[in-house]
């Protein structure tokens, strides 16, 4: 058995101590003296002084708190997942080459306590010495305490605020029984007083309302307390609530994995930015992490070039496995719209590689829900699938009455998209016009026709989820455009073929209306038509019929000779001819005049980097 003499005091308004002598014969011991400001622990061959200024000490032992925030953790002790405690030995140095320590004879030393609160913890710290077991010269005293106390002094539990007699006993069971050890806990009043008011208002609300963070500044302006050691005792409050706690410990220990083995692959950094991206939804200050960052240097990566968006799907899909380690990694709309627009990114570039991670994703649920993990994570997998089946089911829907002809809405089609409409936008109002409308709008192959049914389907949901039109007026709506269509084509096969048999003519306002009276007769007698051709529809017939003798004869031999794609970009652009129909023309044009469709191609493809 051993006891326990403590003395508890004050050096100042902001200095308070608790030291403990723990000896078989404690009660008889003399280990401490009190001279004018300063008071001095002592036992053969060692003391330890502290005064107003700081503290100053002789002899072996050292000094040992718990990390936080800006106490330099070196890789070694971030690498071992139960290091919880810096320990500093006297007369010890670090040789980086040789991965050890050497030590000296020299142990004696001055500190301030503004430094023993910047370098070590802001709010406690330890001092020890001791007697009993070690002997011989300082520095083999020192190698004989770390042999015997270094691994409990870096793992301890016990090292807290809270009463020290744990801690004593945890060590002193590892000593001699004609031992004797001093420990002194230095605690700063000021730092503690802020460290409480803001523990209690962040394990309270989490985020703290203005209100009560400008009393806290005050509270910190009245304790003079810097803006450095403010934001080191409010980041290590916050890393300690449990929830943070794990996020931050889950993207350590990845990096801390990938950092031994001296690479990065693409699964482990999604892993790491869906942690950084859940840490930012639970407000985790992002200094946490750059320590843990500085581990893994650039050269140590590989090739993580892929697409953004896959990148951020991988990290997403990744994430939800994330509960496994009691992390809250449930997605919030904000994700989901991020995966669907990956999803749409994907489709319009024939990106298989979503796809497969999907497939991936779905495979690794299954194994983990038959190996007994939490049927959440099915739950969580099904929502996305739910989502991404809505979002082809819509884009089927809408892409076919874009760019294909004699496609027929019915009923059931609007219905479903208007139940679509709703659930997406549910995730943020305007997500469905994003998705499905402004991608489509900025096609280029989007016809002047396609473009007409795409903006009266767009208004028309619109409208009759506002309660202004029926379903069967939107249906209405666009069979009207469909006919239309129907008869544009018509007209532009008949007219071009009087043109070309019948030389007729079509500059005057006079010469278009005689050709519109015989093409009506005719479609007429044919049973194509039942009424009289649309004045402004057959105006726009024979504009564009204009149009595409300009570039078949002027432009097009002009774009091939000087092989100008920026000039056949310019036409498309500004003509208003449909792109599908425009290819269609030189497509022709090549065959009839036996040209290289290569160099068509080339033509094309340099309009794409010239686009791009």
């Amino acid at each position: 058995m051993y006891q326990e003499v403590r003395l508890h005091g004050h050096i100042d308004e902001t200095i308070e101590y608790f030291a403990t002598a723990a000896a078989r014969d404690a009660y008889q011991c003399y280990f401490y003296e009190t001279k004018g400001d300063s008071l001095r622990f002592f036992s053969p061959g060692n003391e330890f002084i502290i005064d107003k200024e700081g503290v100053n000490h002789r002899g072996n032992g050292g000094s040992f708190c718990e990390y936080m925030f800006g106490v330099d953790q070196p890789l070694p002790d971030l690498a071992k997942g139960d290091v919880r405690n810096r320990l500093i030995l006297y007369g010890a140095t670090y040789e980086e080459g040789n991965n050890a320590l050497t030590f000296t004879d020299r142990s004696d030393g001055h500190l301030t306590y503004d430094r023993i609160f910047f370098e070590g913890n802001a709010l406690y710290n330890y001092y020890f010495f001791m007697t009993g077991s070690v002997s011989g010269r300082v520095r083999n005293q020192q190698e004989d305490i770390l042999r015997l106390l270094g691994k409990v002094l870096k793992r301890s539990e016990n090292v807290s605020f809270s009463d020290d007699s744990p801690l004593v006993e945890e060590l002193f069971d590892l000593l001699g029984h004609k031992s004797s050890m001093y420990l002194v806990k230095l605690i700063n009043k000021k730092h503690k007083a802020y460290h409480d008011a803001f523990t209690d208002l962040y394990f309270t609300h989490k985020s703290i309302p203005d209100e009560e963070y400008d009393n806290l500044k005050q509270l910190a302006d009245q304790l003079g307390i810097d803006k450095y050691q403010q934001e080191r005792i409010r980041i290590d409050v916050m890393y300690k609530h449990p929830d943070n706690r794990r996020i931050v410990d889950e993207y350590k220990s990845i990096l801390i994995e990938c950092n031994q083995k001296g690479s990065i692959t693409h699964q482990e950094n999604a892993r790491l930015t869906r942690l950084k991206t859940l840490s930012v939804r639970n407000k985790i200050p992002s200094a946490l992490f750059y320590t843990l960052d500085e581990m893994l240097k650039h050269d140590k990566l590989v090739d993580l070039d892929e697409q953004g968006y896959i990148s951020e799907t991988r990290q997403i899909l990744t994430g939800i496995f994330l509960h496994e380690q009691e992390i809250d990694a449930n997605l919030n709309n904000e994700d989901m719209i991020k995966l669907l627009h990956a999803k749409r990114q994907a489709s319009e570039n024939r990106d298989h590689m979503f796809e497969q991670l999907l497939l991936d994703t779905g495979k690794t649920c299954d194994e983990k829900i038959r190996d007994g993990a939490d049927l959440q994570l099915l739950e969580m997998f099904s929502y996305i699938v739910t989502y991404f089946d809505r979002y082809d089911s819509t884009s089927a829907n809408i892409n076919q009455l874009a760019f294909m002809e004699n496609v027929h809405f019915t009923e059931e089609i609007i219905r479903s998209l208007l139940g679509n409409r709703e659930e997406f936008n549910s995730l943020s109002s305007g997500t469905f016009s994003e998705l499905f409308f402004e991608s489509i709008f900025d096609n280029k192959y989007l016809g002047q026709f396609g473009r007409k049914k795409i903006i009266c389907l767009q208004n028309g949901l619109e409208q009759i989820n506002d309660g202004r039109m029926t379903v069967q007026g939107l249906l209405g709506r666009l069979k009207n455009i469909d006919k239309e269509e129907k008869l544009y084509r018509i007209l532009l096969a008949h007219v071009k073929e009087r043109i070309r048999n019948f030389y007729s003519k079509y500059n005057t306002k006079a010469e278009q209306d005689a050709l519109r009276e015989e093409i009506t007769e005719e479609l007429i007698n044919k049973k194509i038509l039942a009424d009289e051709i649309p004045a402004d529809l057959f105006r726009a017939v024979v504009v564009n019929i204009k149009k595409e003798a300009i570039y078949v004869h002027n432009l097009l031999p002009q774009v091939i000779a000087e092989k100008d794609p920026a000039l056949r970009e310019d036409f498309l652009e500004n003509s208003g001819l449909d792109r599908f129909y425009v290819e269609e023309l030189e497509r022709e044009y090549f065959e009839l005049n036996e040209l290289d469709m290569e160099d068509l191609y080339q033509i094309r493809k340099g309009l794409n980097n010239v686009a791009a």
